[in-house]
Formats: C-alpha cells, structure tokens, sequence
C-alpha cells in the first residue's frame, strides 16, 4: 500500500493489494481479495467485495459498489470475481456483479464510462470504450462490444450482444441481438445506422457506403436472415471489413437479430 492515501475511516483488509498512488476515501470498504492497479480512487462509501482486481487509474464514484453477490436464484456462494481493465470510471453508485459459476467472472475492458446508477449483471463482458448512460440496465451475460453507447434507462435482456459502435437510444428495451454499427429505438428496432460513430472511428466513405447498402438488404430485403447474407456474401460489398463484421455478428446470433424500421414508423411516445 506504498503511496496510497486512506482516509481514517475507510476499512480496507490488510490482506488487499492496493496499488502505488490510489486513494480510498471517507467509509470506503475494500475487502481481502481486491486488487488494486496504481492510481486507483475509491469514493466515499464506495464498496470493493469479493475477488475483484482492476488495473491502473480507475475511478469509483460515490457509493458504487463492486464484486457483489449474482442476483440468481441459482447462485450458491461459488468463488467467482469481476475482473477491470484500466482507465475506467464508475459513478455514483454503479453496481457491478461479479460471476455466477464457480471460476467465472464479469469482465470490463479499458476506458469505459459507466455513469450514475448503472447496473451490470453477473458475468457481463463490456469491450474498451463502451459507454452507459445513468441507469442502464444489463442483464446477465451481455455482451457490449467497443465503443457501443447505451442511453439512460435502456434495459439489456441476458444473453443479448450489442455490436460494436452501436449505439441504443434512452428507454430502448434490447431483448435480441443488435449488429455492430447499428442504432436502437423502441423494443428491438433498428432505425438506422450510427454514421456519426462511423466517421469518428475512421471508417472511411467507402466503408460507409457500404455498410449503407448492406443494411437497406438485410432488413429491407424481403429475404429471411440466412438468405439475405447468402446474397450479402456474394456480392461486392462482402470484402469490406465492416461488412465482414457485420455479417459475422448476425450468423452467431442465438436470440435473434432487433427488426429494421422504416422512417416514420417509431416516434418518440412510443419510445
């Protein structure tokens, strides 16, 4: 714990690695199994429990608590712990959870922003980048790929996948899979794709349009999802990196893949 400042009333278990320069702040509680990476801060009546080891330069805000118990029913104590890469920060009173099976964890990746009230499930897996406005929901074993962006209150059914870039409009319900780069609204609808994020990734024009055409086809086509990227595949567009992405995250798919929506066809009372 060389170089870290505790405040007095923190309660931190002389048997948790506290890395070089962290602060622990008023009532914090760090249990015996955390790691801490260098430069970590703890906010006040944050809480650390369970195996939970995160890298470097981490922040955990106001009342956040992490490593806690699976909320499952079919949870019986099994060793399991949440494991965080480095530059993230947790807000006031994220919850992270750690996993549910004995040897499993949750898993956060580098720079992600998890903002007020938060919730990740046990044995979540977020990619570097991803973005969680206040109070977004994530059920067990989501996966967030990178840089996607989930809006205030937007609820994750388990099992689902979000794509990279994609990015999910404030109260969407996601109960299915949403591909990389698409955009969320309502319960399960596409309504677009995420150019914005596109361009600010450095994808370039010709992947854009790309991706463009694409789309219009496979929701818009009139062809059942395995014959739609059959044509997919065989056409011009199917060398284009994004496209391969794409298309590779729709064929793993085991929920099913959110529904296209016309313009015109979701407005904002129904969202």
């Amino acid at each position: 714990m060389s170089n870290a400042k505790v405040h007095p009333t923190a309660i931190v278990d002389k048997e948790a690695k506290i890395g070089s320069g962290c602060e622990i702040g008023p009532g914090a509680i760090v249990e015996s199994e955390v790691e801490l990476g260098p430069g970590c801060i703890v906010g006040p009546r944050a809480v650390l429990q369970g195996r939970v080891k995160m890298g470097a330069k981490n922040r955990i805000g106001v009342g956040a608590v992490i490593g806690g118990d699976p909320q499952d029913l079919a949870y019986q104590g099994a060793k399991s712990g949440v494991i965080i890469g480095e530059g993230n920060t947790f807000r006031e009173y994220v919850t992270i959870h750690r996993g549910t099976k004995e040897g499993t964890d949750t898993v956060i990746g580098n720079g992600c922003f998890l903002m007020v009230g938060a919730h990740v499930a046990h044995n979540c897996r977020l990619a570097d980048g991803v973005i969680l406005v206040n109070n977004v929901l994530l059920a067990g074993y989501v996966e967030v790929d990178e840089k996607a962006f989930l809006g205030g209150a937007v609820v994750v059914h388990q099992f689902v996948r979000i794509g990279r870039l994609a990015m999910v409009r404030g109260q969407t319900r996601v109960g299915m899979d949403l591909p990389p780069y698409c955009m969320a609204v309502a319960t399960n609808g596409v309504c677009g794709l995420n150019l914005v994020g596109l361009k600010r990734a450095g994808v370039g024009p010709v992947g854009r349009k790309a991706l463009q055409r694409v789309y219009e086809s496979f929701f818009f086509g009139g062809k059942n999802r395995v014959q739609a990227l059959e044509e997919i595949r065989k056409g011009e567009d199917a060398k284009t990196q994004e496209v391969i992405e794409f298309c590779d995250f729709i064929e793993k798919t085991k929920r099913g893949i959110c529904h296209g929506l016309k313009a015109g066809e979701i407005s904002l009372e129904e969202n």
